[in-house]
């Protein structure tokens, strides 16, 4: 069962069981107050033909029954019988004895001093009249002709509107429904247009309040994370196979050039030096790549833990010179530091080693004297890293396409490199919510610095 009609069932059930249970409420509440208004009437009567039998002393049983029968207050074929304290009759308009009545009744009806009942087609009522020297009983009877004619009247009409509610409520539910799942066949219309060519399209999340905004929304997140996911991919095939092509290239040429004929040993161990050189480099872009993909990627901060920055950073200078013993790297702490929770903060500490590396060997690479110098410091919040070196600096309308993948400085073409050690870093630093500046003057070096929250002023 589709759910319109899912919806349309329920609507239906639930306002038909308001309908009938509304419908039984005025009915039994219109009974209730029929049979008090009725039986007040007959103790209205009862009192008052009480009084004029007992308390008028000019008035006789033949004159009140001449009174009663003209009387313009009296109930639709009314029976009035009067006990005296021997419990016999002392006036009776029951000529036909159609009032069933006994003993056990009257007793009752001076223990209690007034009774509400049944008498067959009459609706009794009984009542202790007490008098100075006596203690009368009055039962009083009638029949609520018009009051039944307007109960059944009342019957009929709730009956009659009962059944045409319910025969409206249906198609009422239905147009409901479809009002109802409007939205959300708004959002299905728009998913279908969405495909792996147009992930960029979002479904439109309405007034943003309620249940529906709230499915679209957390529906578009999913989008972007999808989007999010294609495009690294993509990046990362893109990056790959852009960069791959060029080493390997050159191994398999250094290859053929090896088998055209035959060489010395020495060419051959110089060759095959060449080659594993170009192998080791193409292994450092392959472990860079797949770092960037690691960085890009929304798990990145699930691994995170406590680390010490000075810890990444002599570990940092330990890695690169063990591959480049030609570089110089000094690492400085400024002297206020005098607490290792300054220099504690929340991150992966593979990815902050990475970055570090490469940005300590972007200022070695470019330094004329192969040298780079660090320091450490916080100020109330954060910990700041500062890397500087001799380079020739980057001209300001570069400096902020240098954090791009791939892109290359005009004063560091010469150099070799690949354009991912910066961005990189900048991927990993965005990620650890931290910031990265830069400050250069071309022909007087450039410093970078590093701003990561301490991990002690962290909230969680």
């Amino acid at each position: 069962m589709k759910i319109r009609q899912k919806l349309t069932l329920q609507f239906f059930l639930l306002t038909s069981v308001i309908l009938l249970l509304f419908s039984l409420t005025v009915y039994l509440a219109s009974a209730k107050y029929r049979r008090d208004d009725f039986y007040q009437r007959l103790e209205s009567r009862a009192y008052s033909t009480a009084r004029l039998l007992i308390e008028v002393d000019e008035i006789d049983t033949d004159l009140l029954n001449k009174i009663e029968e003209d009387n313009p207050v009296s109930l639709p074929d009314e029976k009035i019988i009067i006990f005296n304290y021997k419990n016999e009759i002392v006036y009776s308009t029951d000529t036909r004895n159609v009032i069933l009545y006994d003993d056990d009744l009257l007793t009752r009806i001076r223990t209690s001093g007034q009774i509400k009942t049944q008498s067959g087609r009459y609706e009794l009522m009984g009542i202790l009249f007490p008098e100075e020297f006596n203690r009368f009983v009055v039962l009083s009877a009638a029949r609520d002709i018009y009051g039944f004619d307007k109960m059944k009247n009342l019957r009929t009409i709730l009956i009659l509107l009962t059944g045409i509610f319910l025969l409206l409520f249906y198609p009422a539910g239905w147009l409901f429904a479809a009002r109802s799942l409007s939205p959300i066949s708004k959002v299905v219309d728009r998913v279908e247009e969405i495909s792996i060519a147009s992930l960029d399209v979002r479904v439109d999340e309405g007034n943003g309040k309620d249940e529906l905004a709230h499915l679209a929304h957390t529906f578009n997140r999913m989008l972007e994370r999808l989007q999010t996911a294609f495009e690294m991919q993509k990046d990362f095939i893109s990056n790959a196979s852009h960069e791959l092509r060029t080493p390997l290239t050159a191994i398999r040429g250094q290859l053929e050039v090896l088998l055209m004929k035959d060489r010395t040993d020495k060419e051959y161990r110089e060759s095959t030096a060449a080659v594993l050189d170009d192998i080791s480099k193409l292994n450092r872009l392959l472990d860079r790549l797949l770092l960037m993909a690691h960085a890009s990627s929304e798990g990145a901060r699930e691994g995170f833990s406590e680390v010490r920055i000075d810890e990444i950073l002599w570990q940092a200078r330990e890695e690169l010179l063990k591959h480049e013993k030609e570089y110089t790297v000094t690492v400085a702490l400024d002297e206020n530091i005098s607490d290792i929770e300054n220099l504690t903060m929340r991150g992966d500490e593979q990815l902050l080693l990475s970055a570090v590396t490469n940005i300590m060997e972007n200022g070695c690479k470019y330094s004329p004297d192969r040298s780079v110098r660090i320091l450490l410091s916080h100020d109330t919040h954060n910990i700041l890293v500062s890397f500087t070196d001799n380079g020739p600096g980057i001209a300001e309308d570069e400096i902020e396409r240098i954090f791009e993948s791939f892109y290359r400085s005009k004063s560091t073409a010469s150099v070799r490199g690949h354009g991912i050690g910066l961005s990189l870093a900048s991927k990993i630093i965005d990620i650890h919510n931290g910031k990265i500046t830069v400050t250069s003057r071309q022909g007087e070096g450039t410093t970078i610095r590093l701003i990561f929250p301490a991990e002690r002023f962290i909230t969680v």
